[in-house]
């Protein structure tokens, strides 16, 4: 065959940079956008933050679309700057919505106002804090070994996990070591005896048991002491499966005594290294805030949260001076436009799709999670006029700010049961009730998730046994069999 040519007519979609930049800037997070926008104020010499009120960069972005003759130039020169009268004008708050302090049982917020103090105690429990193989090796310092043994010492201290224990057996340890320096197991074993008696009390055990019978022998001796140690010797297991028939009849005693000897158990630490953990505490910035105003529950963005940005008037300006332009500072000052205008219609959307969710959700904010109602994204999708993809993305890692706590715009959606007037209930309610009534049960007689699946149902919500056991267990509550106490 010879080769030809052939001329082609075909329709797809193509999305266009403005419109990538937009679905991107759409589905990031706040903090992952904060660094993206940090990516281009590297990269983009014609965008800028500003410390003036949210709005002068998009009129800087306007007025910057064309270059100017020389006569507007001159005209432009001889004008007062009106915008810096404008800046003393407008508000610092984007939202007409004042900026009081509010605060609730469940969680507070202080605004844009709040002292530099305010924070400080946060500062200071995230100061570095000793780890737990300095807090060991500093008492193994005030010991009167030989340096043999404190090299062994460390050795062990070494090989123990965050939560203080020995995971690997001697027998493993001693087989790493080189083989010219002759030791034994019986040091091993003596170096690991060291340990256990250091602080914290239960330290260097190599199982749950040791650790609980090191910090019950560190306690004065009594019966319930007595009682405890027998029951944390042999009969963990049937602790754990709240097998108190069994254990009274092993050990012989009453409710009253393994009561005592149950409340000593569990007041020991089973993990004594994990205080001295370096925990990185991570913070959530609210995207939205919500508050009720004159009677009525209403959204707006956090101030935090919005980056303020805008056109760097310096380079925008030697660009419009210029009569034929730069190519290259023309696509850059397209492209801050570009993002700027993205940056608003993000905050706008995510506005528009949590003032949505409040107004279907308003029962939640004022009786709390038993008065959630069912909700799907397709819903808040037709309200609004968005594509359901749209809305998954504006709820995927934002979060709104309440009087109840912080939650992930996510947690609104859920599926629904029936009932037996022929409506519906929100999963979410749902989880809330069982978990209201296994807070208010017998604990000598816990409720079976048959017995919950008929309370519900009296109340007239449809709900199956399997269905009660998968919502208690997504709570994290235990079967009923681990509920039972004393």
């Amino acid at each position: 065959m010879k080769p030809g040519l052939q001329l082609k007519l075909s329709q797809h979609l193509a999305l266009t940079p403005q419109l990538q930049q937009s679905i991107k800037l759409l589905q990031l997070s706040t903090i992952e956008m904060q660094q993206e926008i940090e990516r281009y104020l590297l990269e983009n010499p014609m965008l800028e933050r500003e410390d003036a009120p949210v709005g002068d960069s998009f009129s800087a972005a306007q007025q910057f679309d064309s270059p100017r003759t020389e006569e507007q130039q001159r005209e432009h020169d001889q004008q007062p700057k009106a915008s810096e009268e404008r800046e003393s004008e407008v508000p610092e708050s984007p939202s007409e919505v004042d900026d009081d302090r509010w605060s609730s049982d469940a969680g507070t917020f202080t605004g844009a106002g709040r002292d530099d103090d305010d924070d400080s105690d946060a500062r200071d429990i995230h100061a570095a804090t000793t780890s737990l193989r300095d807090h060991l090796g500093w008492q193994l310092g005030m010991t009167l070994l030989s340096e043999r043994d404190r090299s062994l010492v460390r050795f062990l201290i070494e090989a123990l996990d965050d939560d203080g224990y020995l995971s690997a057996s001697l027998e493993e340890l001693l087989a790493t070591l080189p083989p010219e320096y002759e030791i034994e197991l019986e040091e091993l074993e003596i170096a690991l005896h060291h340990i256990q008696n250091f602080d914290p009390i239960g330290i260097g055990a190599r199982n749950l048991r040791e650790c609980l019978m090191l910090q019950l022998k560190a306690l004065p001796e009594d019966e319930v002491r007595r009682l405890a140690l027998a029951i944390a010797d042999k009969q963990l297991e049937l602790l754990a499966a709240r097998d108190f028939t069994r254990i009274k009849r092993l050990n012989g005693c009453d409710d009253d005594a393994l009561r005592e000897a149950h409340a000593l158990i569990t007041r020991l630490n089973p993990r004594p290294g994990a205080d001295y953990a370096q925990i990185e505490a991570r913070y959530i910035t609210p995207d939205v805030i919500v508050k009720k105003l004159k009677g009525k529950w209403t959204a707006y963005i956090n101030p935090d949260a919005y980056p303020r940005l805008r056109i760097n008037r310096l380079y925008a300006e030697i660009l419009a001076k210029q009569r034929r332009g730069n190519g290259n500072l023309s696509g850059q000052l397209q492209e801050a436009r570009w993002l700027i205008k993205n940056v608003q219609q993000r905050f706008d959307t995510i506005l528009r799709v949590t003032q949505a969710i409040v107004e279907r959700q308003r029962q939640f904010f004022e009786h709390g999670e038993v008065a959630m109602r069912p909700l799907v994204l397709r819903e808040i999708a037709d309200i609004l006029g968005l594509h359901e993809s749209t809305v998954s993305r504006v709820t995927s890692q934002k979060f709104m700010a309440t009087p109840r706590g912080i939650f992930e715009l996510k947690y609104f959606f859920g599926s629904h049961v029936a009932t037996d007037t022929g409506g519906a209930c929100s999963a979410t309610a749902i989880r809330a009730l069982i978990k209201q009534l296994i807070a208010a049960e017998d604990g000598k007689k816990p409720l079976s998730d048959s017995q919950i699946s008929e309370i519900l149902g009296q109340q007239g919500i449809v709900v199956a046994r399997r269905t009660v056991a998968k919502y208690r267990e997504s709570l994290n509550i235990p079967p009923v069999n681990l509920r039972k106490t004393l």
